[in-house]
């Protein structure tokens, strides 16, 4: 296991590189090109102000999230090819700087989605919060609310203010496009990025849908065991993989994480560790690492992920918000950090024990 921190890099994130070089154990910077607009080429000069941002501190960039996805190639419109050829080159672009994988989605008009950004919890810190019931109204009222809390110039992956203001384009062009169709596009571009994925040696990290159902009538296509298994299985390639993020599975109760881990293992390039409460009505918060405070399993997913000898990137997802922290929303320094410590603390126990063992 190799522990990851995101940043969102210099200009964009109130968290130092110093800061981070603090926690004991990380020694992976998570990181992206937050500027570039989907199906725009990245390129080497770009990147590598990043890999010199990173050489003082030791910190490797082996993991990109994300590199996103022109709704061209999600929607299978006229200029797919011409966007996916774009995506090919910003991955041999990538490849030259060492990173081995890309976390993507493939999530129609929205990315993550939540209704509240600072819900408050009962120890006084606030944290991101769905209510079902809300998602029922106008899309528009949601993305305003959260362009809202953009400040300070910190951009929000998969809710860039230049989308959101196409909205009614975007939702016209997903208007025909099936839960099939978007299967079909899916596989689609996968098969087309294999050979220079293996060329290139980067895996193609997919996550899962957040939350993992259908919202505002758009498909959503990876949300449980069944859809993991149909992608491997339609793109059976050993750099066709998932980021694993036991939060957005784990927001339907249903999912049972660990067992995912223990059947793809060898096919998780990436993992995000994220504890969830659930409510009876469907709603759910975001809660601490810590197993008992919500309801995600965590320590039966680390256990799974130690026990298939897992050698990939964590890292700890979604904290909340503490100590009067003013940080993007879920991905303050703090909470993050002591998410850190409780993963590390389970894998040390589980590496002695496994000592005992033998």
């Amino acid at each position: 296991m190799q522990i990851g921190f995101r940043w969102y890099g210099e200009g964009n994130d109130n968290i130092k590189l110093s800061d981070i070089k603090q926690i004991p154990g990380v020694t992976s910077i998570v990181w992206a090109l937050h500027d570039k607009m989907p199906g725009v080429v990245w390129e080497e000069a770009e990147i590598a102000k990043v890999q010199k941002a990173l050489e003082p501190y030791g910190f490797n960039m082996d993991v990109v999230e994300s590199v996103n996805i022109h709704d061209d190639i999600k929607t299978a419109s006229e200029g797919r090819d011409e966007y996916i050829a774009n995506y090919i080159q910003t991955i041999r672009n990538l490849s030259k700087f060492g990173v081995k994988v890309i976390c993507y989605n493939f999530m129609p008009v929205f990315d993550w989605t939540r209704t509240d950004l600072h819900y408050p919890l009962e120890d006084g810190s606030t944290a991101m919060y769905y209510e079902k019931g809300k998602i029922q109204d106008d899309p528009k009222q949601m993305a305003d609310y959260i362009l809202s809390k953009q400040k300070d110039g910190m951009s929000f992956p998969g809710w860039e203010p230049e989308r959101m203001a196409r909205l009614d384009e975007l939702f016209a062009a997903y208007k025909n496009v099936s839960k099939e169709q978007l299967w079909e596009n899916l596989i689609y571009f996968l098969k087309k990025l294999m050979p220079v994925c293996r060329e290139c040696n980067i895996k193609m990290a997919i996550h899962p849908d957040d939350p993992p159902w259908d919202i505002f009538g758009l498909p959503r296509l990876i949300v449980d065991a069944a859809a993991v298994d149909r992608l491997l299985t339609a793109v059976d390639d050993p750099f066709n993989c998932l980021t694993l993020c036991s939060g957005s599975f784990s927001a339907n109760p249903n999912n049972d994480v660990a067992a995912i881990v223990r059947k793809h293992a060898n096919r998780i390039a990436f993992a995000h560790i994220r504890n969830v409460r659930h409510y009876p009505n469907g709603d759910f918060v975001e809660v601490s690492h810590r197993d008992c405070d919500g309801h995600t399993g965590i320590l039966e997913i680390i256990r799974a992920y130690h026990e298939s000898g897992f050698d990939g990137y964590i890292r700890p997802d979604h904290g909340r918000h503490i100590w009067n922290e003013d940080c993007r929303p879920g991905y303050g320094l703090y909470d993050r950090a002591m998410g850190i410590m409780y993963i590390l603390g389970c894998w040390d126990m589980l590496d002695k024990l496994k000592e005992v063992q033998r």
